[in-house]
């Protein structure tokens, strides 16, 4: 439209124009004059109309319309020698590339060509043009079909073109918006650093193991070493001197095991580089059962060559106890062994219970009225009165967790804290509360007693096999404890109350009833 409108202002300019008035209008002015100022008049509604659809007929109309403008103008000034007749090229080219319909846009060829025939045989005819003067117009209806062609042949291949980089782009999107949804469920966090160690971008999981506190989209832009000073000294590193032994480290004291690795974005680049964190719990758990595995043959081995004379050496203590003819000495060293045989028959008993587990068999407990039969029947089997309080304010709520395996873990638990009360205050009392972390999502279950506490230099030892604190304990309880969460996909913890009470943690996976 802004051609026409352009093209209307030149022909009325060249009439005007001393230098070229003589070129246009020299037969019929008025006519000329008239035809062009139309021609510019029908610009202005046919922008409003185009500019909302490009309508093919529409298209078709404006096109005819502009055959017999240029025509008539061409009649008006003197045929094909004035020259207008080649602006039928312009148009025959325009209608090729926006008509798609290649039959409608041939048919605004030959109505040209048709048209500029018949003008030149109507001016031979009124005597204005001779003979000769249909060469030149016949010529020039010939390159008006063959423009036309080429220009549809040309605007097709464009148009496929076009169309195929359509796709393509639509295509790309797809696959970017498919890559950024795997990235941002990715167990793997993912983080792009930039050269001044800022993070410019993490995915889900990186905010879940780093911040698990705020969504991700408030920790992009932040310094990496606000996020955990250590992932950040292990990047310097790695930026300074290209190498890197993956180390695990924690984020804060309480949370999982992670683990980074560092990559270029870009070969050669110092510029921005991917860090790449894990949580190395399940490398630890895999670690852990080959540990089990292992130990589990070596007892299986072991486990007769150590009982068969265990129980010749108990039931021998046994008769020299039956005996009359011992000294009281002679007795309290047979009380000895017999004590001690029991206490190393119940450290091979642990440990075969290790080695012959099997695997759980998860269940959704509602915890609340679980705790409060389970304390009711833990109760009945006390030989001495006890005082065991359970506080739980999550009616339904459940958890995930082999019942077998939760009631081995609280009764080994609660016989631990029991002792330790009576040792330290003369009664057996104990408390289990139930806290909720909705940051992740697990419910928390607190053993807590009024015993001495663990020292701070034997906690990071309380979960290994054979460690006690007692004389006449095992050292496997607390282990095989830990082992029994771990296998539930839970955890357990040591962790002393603000009130210096001490509090075993079971941590376990929530479901929304």
């Amino acid at each position: 439209m802004a051609y026409r409108s352009l093209l209307s202002v030149v022909l009325l300019i060249m009439l005007v124009s001393p230098n070229t008035r003589q070129l246009v209008g020299v037969l019929h002015p008025t006519l000329y004059v008239s035809v062009a100022l139309l021609h510019l008049a029908t610009s202005i509604p046919l922008v409003g109309f185009l500019s909302r659809r490009l309508n093919q007929r529409l298209m078709l109309v404006v096109f005819a319309l502009d055959i017999v403008s240029i025509t008539l103008m061409s009649h008006a000034s003197g045929g094909v020698v004035s020259g207008l007749p080649v602006l039928l090229i312009i148009t025959v080219s325009a209608s090729a590339v926006l008509i798609t319909n290649r039959t409608l846009a041939t048919l605004i060829a030959a109505l040209s060509a048709l048209a500029l025939l018949g003008d030149t045989v109507y001016l031979i005819l009124q005597g204005e043009q001779s003979l000769p003067a249909l060469f030149p117009a016949g010529l020039l209806g010939a390159l008006i079909f063959i423009v036309s062609i080429m220009v549809q042949a040309v605007a097709q291949r464009l148009g496929r073109a076009e169309e195929l980089a359509r796709n393509r782009a639509s295509d790309l999107y797809d696959l970017q918006r498919l890559n950024e949804q795997i990235v941002q469920h990715m167990d793997t966090g993912i983080l792009l650093v930039d050269g001044n160690s800022v993070v410019r971008v993490m995915n889900k999981a990186a905010s879940t193991l780093l911040v698990p506190e705020r969504p991700v989209i408030m920790e992009q832009g932040r310094d990496l070493a606000e996020y955990c000073p250590e992932l950040s000294r292990q990047f310097q590193h790695w930026k300074e001197t290209g190498l890197h032994k993956a180390k695990p480290f924690h984020v804060t004291e309480d949370s999982v095991p992670i683990i980074a690795h560092f990559r270029e974005l870009q070969p050669s680049s110092q510029r921005d580089s991917l860090v790449f964190v894990e949580d190395y719990s399940p490398v630890t758990q895999y670690a852990q059962s080959l540990k089990l595995t292992s130990l589990g043959r070596l007892t299986a081995s072991i486990a007769h060559e150590i009982r068969n004379p265990l129980g010749a050496i108990s039931h021998a203590a046994q008769l020299l106890q039956e005996s009359t003819e011992l000294t009281p000495g002679d007795k309290r060293m047979a009380e000895i062994i017999q004590s001690h045989s029991g206490r190393v028959n119940q450290i091979v008993e642990s440990v075969m219970q290790i080695s012959r587990r099997e695997p759980p068999k998860p269940e959704y407990i509602d915890l609340q009225q679980w705790l409060t039969d389970f304390v009711k029947h833990y109760l009945q089997g006390l030989h001495a009165p006890a005082d065991i309080t359970v506080d739980c304010q999550y009616s339904d709520l459940l958890v995930e967790f082999d019942p077998e395996n939760l009631q081995r873990v609280l009764t080994n638990l609660l016989d631990n804290a029991l002792r330790h009360s009576s040792i330290a205050t003369g009664h057996q009392t104990a408390r289990i509360e139930v806290d909720m972390d909705f940051i992740g999502h697990q419910t928390l279950v607190n053993i807590i007693d009024n015993g001495p506490g663990i020292p701070v230099a034997d906690q990071s030892k309380l979960f290994e096999p054979f460690f006690t604190t007692v004389a006449e304990g095992s050292g496997m309880g607390l282990y095989l404890c830990k082992e029994l969460c771990e296998i539930n996909n839970a955890g357990l913890s040591y962790r002393p109350t603000d009130k210096g009470e001490s509090c075993f943690r079971i941590s376990l996976s929530q479901r929304a009833s």
